[in-house]
Order: C-alpha cells, then structure tokens, then sequence
C-alpha cells in the first residue's frame, strides 16, 4: 500500500472511532449514502468495522463471526480503542471488569471480551 493511502486509512479509522466514542457515528456516513440506505445499516457496519482494528488481536471478531455478525441482529460489545492508539484507552481505564459474552447462530459462534 502507498504510504500516502496508509495514512488516510489511519486517518479514516481516526475519525471513525472518534466520532464513534462522541456518539455520532452517523457524521461519518456521507451524504448519498445517507439519502438511499438504512443508515442503521452502515452504522452497524462502522461498528462491526472498529471491533476489527481494535489494538488487542484477540478483542478482534475473526472473519466467520463478522459474516455472522452482519448477517443478523446479534448485539455487538463496544469497541475497544483501535491499534493504532499508544497507552491506554481513558474510556477503558474507568471499566474494572471484563466480561464474557458470547454470540451464536447457526455453526459459528463468537466469544468476546468486552470491558465493563
């Protein structure tokens, strides 16, 4: 990938997670898109997005899970902070807990960690 692509899909990821922990994904989503979709829909789609960058490999959903995920209405945890962040998460740091959640339907299942 060139270097300058690179760097915009850091910075995309950036402002997804930033919006995201703003509470308004949906700042993301452009205009077209927006006037034609469910915006449910894409919304789902940045968050099932930001649970496969997130900094630990194994908070990430493998890819048998993200085609459950998106096909079905299952709850999702929330994201933890993407990798590309150095130290640690303040939204994380007020979380003492982690708990264990797990998704399932049809032959897959997904396991997750998810901080509370």
């Amino acid at each position: 990938m060139a270097k300058s692509a690179e760097i915009f899909s850091w910075f995309l990821i950036l402002k997804a997670w930033m919006l995201w922990i703003k509470g308004t994904p949906s700042e993301l989503i452009d205009e077209c898109l927006a006037e034609s979709s469910n915006s449910s829909d894409i919304i789902r789609c940045i968050h099932v997005a930001l649970l496969c960058v997130q900094q630990r490999p194994e908070d990430r959903p493998n890819m048998s899970a993200v085609v459950l995920i998106l096909g079905s209405e299952i709850p999702l945890p929330q994201p933890k902070q993407p990798g590309f962040f150095m130290g640690e998460n303040a939204h994380e740091q007020s979380t003492s807990s982690n708990k264990h959640a797990t998704y399932s339907g049809g032959e897959v299942s997904l396991m997750s960690l998810e901080a509370r």
